[in-house]
């Protein structure tokens, strides 16, 4: 397991930034938009999320961003500029429905390729088009230079759940994939647990549905055990940390074991809620408080199935940080960029060190 991060600071005792927040998830559901406040006073960080919003993407726009995972060079590129200014327009409209304005805005973009072990990852959504649109600073491209140092470039989250919400032994997010950040000693490791919404959605859209509400679906399916037995064993579950998981792995791992079984998909559905269950289960602290949030979040079977499998509390989010935690977190590495300070740590991704991610454009 790697050593804890050593947080390295800034002397200053008081420091305020205003900063939007804006994230497209890998699950598709839209963009969120999150404007933050941040204070730093003695060594500790708070945060306030002022206003936030998501903006469901079109059918049509998500097959666009699906069909930029295997398009040419020349596509590829353009589509990023274009990611961009659609971003940059729904940010400037949603700047200006709101009295109070960001010092900066923190974009994460829209993840395509996530492959650390060759050396990089791609985050659809130019940073100078944004910055072009809003007339802001934006600062993004978080991850290629913890990437470029050794590490997995993901997590980020984690140092958010260790500055600003101390108070929790662990924090589950549960989005396109299942991520959970560990505290130690003051310190964190985090990691990626497993695909949740990336594939639970996929097979719902299946039966003309875009999720399971509630996972009732799932409810009403039965476990198959050979193919439970196939997921719950994939090799990735026994690699030691640093680790991480993208579409890649899913499309190589996942969709064949799924495709191979004949079951319904009321079935599949209901194996792999259990699979993601079990994976997160073992991956939790015995004792102590567990924050969960993310779209998974109100999938009310899902998180019943995890309560009954440990002995670990269980506390959902409130239902803006369930919607917005990883946008409001995404702020707040602007705010540390901002400030000087280190916003990705080698504890958690395994690089050579601690480091300051992200390339600011200017207007």
């Amino acid at each position: 397991m790697p050593e804890i991060a050593n947080l390295v600071f800034v002397e200053s005792n008081e420091l305020k930034y205003t900063l939007l927040g804006i994230m497209s998830g890998t699950s598709l559901d839209g963009l969120d938009m999150s404007l933050c406040q941040f204070d730093y006073t003695n060594s500790i960080w708070t945060y306030k999320i002022l206003k936030s919003k998501t903006i469901e993407y079109e059918p049509s726009f998500k097959e666009k961003l699906k069909r930029l995972e295997s398009c040419s060079g020349n596509d590829l590129w353009n589509g990023h500029i274009e990611l961009g200014q659609h971003f940059g327009r729904l940010a400037a409209d949603f700047i200006g429905s709101y009295p109070i304005k960001p010092q900066a805005i923190a974009s994460h973009g829209h993840t395509l390729f996530h492959k650390p072990n060759l050396g990089y990852t791609f985050q659809a959504g130019h940073g100078q088009e944004i910055a072009n649109a809003t007339q802001f600073n934006t600062i993004c491209d978080f991850r290629q230079k913890d990437i470029s140092l050794g590490g997995q470039g993901a997590p980020l989250v984690p140092i958010g759940d260790l500055l600003l919400f101390t108070e929790y032994e662990a924090c589950l997010n549960l989005g396109g994939f299942a991520n959970i950040s560990l505290k130690n000693n003051s310190g964190i490791v985090a990691f990626d647990i497993c695909p949740v919404n990336y594939v639970l959605n996929s097979l719902t859209q299946k039966l003309g549905l875009e999720y399971d509400e509630s996972g009732n679906l799932a409810r009403s399916g039965t476990i198959d055990q050979e193919l439970l037995a196939i997921l719950d064993t994939l090799p990735y579950y026994q690699k030691p940390l640093p680790k991480s998981l993208g579409r890649e792995w899913v499309e190589q791992n996942i969709f064949p074991a799924l495709n191979s079984w004949s079951g319904s998909l009321e079935d599949k559905l209901r194996t792999f809620t259990e699979h993601i269950a079990n994976q997160i289960v073992v991956n939790l602290p015995n004792k102590g408080k567990t924050l969960v949030s993310g779209g998974g979040s109100f999938n009310s079977y899902l998180i019943q199935l995890i309560s009954d499998k440990t002995t670990n509390s269980i506390e959902l989010a409130n239902e803006e940080l369930i919607n917005f935690k990883e946008a409001m977190i995404f702020a707040f590495l602007g705010a540390l960029y901002l400030s000087g300070q280190n916003n990705c740590l080698s504890s958690v991704t395994g690089a050579t060190k601690d480091s300051i991610g992200g390339i600011l454009f200017t207007p």
